[in-house]
């Protein structure tokens, strides 16, 4: 038998749902990095050298802009249940 279902939402609030997805990204933003990082490996080898530093450095501040922007709306106070 199957129990009774409820007629109220099974979604979560906003806020607190949008402060969830932000700290998924903060965990996959190593692997993203890792990722973006080993991407010169892959290059043919008719690449210069000084566009895979290039790479490099931008995707660095790339991470570390990313970062920033994720721990400053994580670290904010968590949303007020009404």
């Amino acid at each position: 038998m199957r129990p009774p279902v409820s007629k109220q939402a099974a979604f979560l609030a906003k806020d607190t749902y949008r402060l969830r997805r932000m700290r998924d990204l903060a965990r996959a933003v190593p692997i993203i990095g890792s990722i973006l990082l080993v991407m010169p490996l892959l290059w043919v080898e008719g690449t210069r050298n000084s566009a895979a530093v290039v790479y490099i450095f931008a995707v660095w501040v790339f991470l570390i802009i990313l970062s920033a922007a994720i721990s400053k709306v994580v670290s904010a106070d968590p949303p007020k249940s009404p």
